[in-house]
């Protein structure tokens, strides 16, 4: 099956947050405290699209993916406990969620992948992410992919685990 990966408008929103509720839901399930604070909302969503950030991945006409990505947009990350690879321009990412159905199916990795040539189409070779301390399904994804831990930021007082990826420039 092929994937496409667009940005959303507003008419999919209600598609985007039924797919952050099922992400919600999973973490809570899996005790975490992420997410389980009233964000991210369908307001959120509407910011991201206003601001152009919002991302879905499709398969077949139906989304099954959904991120933030944000180019050089991310205040929090200036105050890092640790030290980032690089300090040129970076894509992140925020608010990765895939459909409960589609779970399994290697479809986060691969809207990594999408997020990695957005990075490259705008002449950016960093990507800059973070996660909670407990989210392992994200960190393991991480470490398969080639991120580096870099140190900790804090959202709404919280502490995350900061991570970067400094992509192959092509010659």
């Amino acid at each position: 099956m092929s994937q496409h990966f667009q940005k959303a408008n507003v008419t999919q929103i209600p598609e985007i947050w039924t797919i952050l509720q099922q992400a919600i839901a999973r973490r809570k399930a899996d005790g975490s405290d992420q997410w389980q604070d009233g964000y991210p909302n369908p307001e959120v969503i509407q910011s991201d699209i206003n601001k152009n950030a919002a991302y879905v991945l499709i398969e077949e006409q139906t989304i099954v993916g959904y991120c933030a990505l944000l180019i050089n947009d991310e205040p929090e990350y200036q105050n890092i406990e640790g030290q980032w690879i690089t300090n040129d321009h970076f894509v992140v990412f925020h608010r990765v969620a895939i459909a409960e159905n589609q779970l399994g199916k290697g479809l986060a990795k691969k809207l990594m992948q999408f997020i990695e040539a957005f990075a490259i189409n705008n002449n950016i070779y960093s990507i800059k992410a973070d996660t909670n301390f407990d989210n392992h399904a994200m960190m393991a994804i991480f470490d398969s992919l080639g991120y580096v831990y870099c140190g900790q930021v804090f959202f709404r007082g919280t502490p995350r685990r900061a991570y970067e990826k400094v992509l192959e420039q092509k010659r």
